[in-house]
């Protein structure tokens, strides 16, 4: 009954973080590893996310190709690889805590920018400097702590994506940072037994929680869309700060 009561527990995570990835484009990793973590060790959480997040992102892109914007997805992927090693450097040579501190207290401030400031002019066309520095922050970001969605969200924004662009082409994205990432995990040997048993094992439930997320989409437009985006970005750095101080 345990282990049932633990796998139920686990499948109702995946469903959840899946129906938010899939909704807004990003984020399941920050609501699906640390609940992952109660029920698992988190050398199995982590891979187990990134195997999900593989999963959602090959759907997305199956289903919604059309509406990706290549170059940008291209360009965003290119200069993000540069800015891994760079995240990876910061995390190995600066305390964990007060890198999630800094990281926090950045997206709360710009998050309360996005939403009570002036609007974002707009981005009519893909520009070097635009990609170029969304791209490594968000590589930077993601090899720090696994968080590149904020300055995606950013290049989105002044893009004028719409929701349903916005969602596909971030897909796009995360589709190759996720393989890459999967193929580190492999190569450290965290691809273990325990992480496809549990993948399998969500299948069921994460592939339904994909076209639920997509209905959900579909139903946000304009800047309505982003206005929650920005608030799911308020309450990462809020997360990322508190646990900072907890540790």
């Amino acid at each position: 009954m345990l282990i049932n009561a633990i796998t139920l527990h686990i499948l109702f995570i995946i469903f959840i973080a899946t129906v938010f990835r899939s909704a807004f484009g990003f984020g399941e990793s920050l609501v699906a590893v640390p609940l992952l973590a109660l029920c698992m060790p988190l050398n199995v959480a982590v891979p187990l996310s990134v195997l999900v997040s593989i999963t959602i992102a090959g759907v997305v892109v199956i289903q919604d190709w059309r509406k990706i914007h290549f170059r940008s997805a291209g360009g965003l992927i290119l200069y993000t690889l540069i800015g891994i090693p760079l995240g990876l450097l910061l995390l190995i040579n600066i305390d964990e805590r007060i890198v999630k501190a800094a990281l926090g207290a950045v997206i709360i401030a710009f998050s309360i920018y996005l939403l009570t400031g002036p609007k974002l002019k707009e981005l009519k066309t893909d520009k070097f400097t635009w990609l170029f520095g969304c791209g490594l922050f968000a590589g930077i970001l993601g090899g720090a702590y696994g968080l590149n969605g904020p300055p995606l969200v950013i290049y989105g924004a002044k893009q004028r994506w719409s929701a349903q662009h916005f969602r596909a082409t971030l897909q796009g994205y995360f589709l190759v940072a996720s393989i890459v990432g999967m193929i580190g995990y492999w190569l450290t040997g965290l691809l273990v037994t325990a992480v496809v048993h549990y993948y399998l094992l969500s299948l069921p439930v994460l592939i339904p929680a994909v076209f639920i997320g997509r209905a959900i989409n579909h139903r946000m437009h304009g800047e309505a869309f982003f206005k929650y985006v920005y608030f799911i970005l308020l309450g990462i750095g809020m997360f990322l700060l508190i646990k900072a101080i907890i540790g």
